[in-house]
């Protein structure tokens, strides 16, 4: 099977962008979760090994990089994996793939998918370092985080936000806080606030 591997880091977003690719596929996977989640460990993911350990798939196509992964050691750790399988992987928006038209690997594709690999793992530290920079100078210019004084939020509601959901999704396999923030970019409050919530709720 050709299959065509599609994420969005969030619940929020809709993915239409991928509208745009008329390839012909026999399957396609979709993830709504963050790059930094472990790709064996998302949905579509699970259901692409699977079916790699089946046999069934000969070519796995991304959109870009960053779909796999944004985490260099992770995203490498995965097309390690399918080229060691016989997989042929594309990245679709650059037109690169790790075999040649006649089978052979691209002597290439090691080197293109290291430093792309690099750059975007960069970008995700640039982007953390804006968020918590915008935060201080909101605080610095008497700013407040956080729900307004007197106001209640609904255990529901809150369990239901995608980022809580998430953590939930890891405490259930049983990964330890630090684990979790690292994938998740939360405190260690709000983990320990999820979990009990979730035994209160069950």
């Amino acid at each position: 099977m050709r299959i065509k591997y599609n994420r969005v880091s969030s619940i929020t977003q809709t993915g239409n962008r991928y509208s745009l690719d008329d390839g012909k596929y026999d399957k396609t996977l979709f993830d709504k979760v963050s790059g930094k989640v472990p790709f064996k460990e998302r949905e579509g993911g699970k259901e692409l090994v699977q079916l790699v350990e089946l046999g069934q798939v000969r070519e796995v196509v991304f959109e870009c990089l960053s779909r796999c992964g944004r985490n260099l050691s992770d995203t490498l750790s995965t097309l390690d994996w399918l080229d060691d399988r016989g997989i042929n992987v594309v990245i679709r928006n650059m037109g690169i793939s790790s075999k040649t038209p006649d089978g052979k690997k691209n002597p290439i594709w090691k080197l293109i998918v290291s430093t792309l690999g690099s750059i975007y793992e960069l970008e995700l530290e640039n982007i953390r370092e804006r968020c918590s920079t915008g935060r201080q100078v909101y605080l610095l210019n008497g700013g407040v985080l956080g729900r307004p004084k007197g106001t209640q939020e609904n255990v529901k509601r809150f369990l239901n936000k995608p980022k809580n959901q998430e953590i939930q999704k890891l405490l259930k396999r049983g990964l330890r806080y630090s684990e979790i923030q690292k994938v998740v970019d939360c405190s260690s409050k709000t983990i320990t606030k999820v979990k009990k919530l979730m035994s209160e709720v069950n």
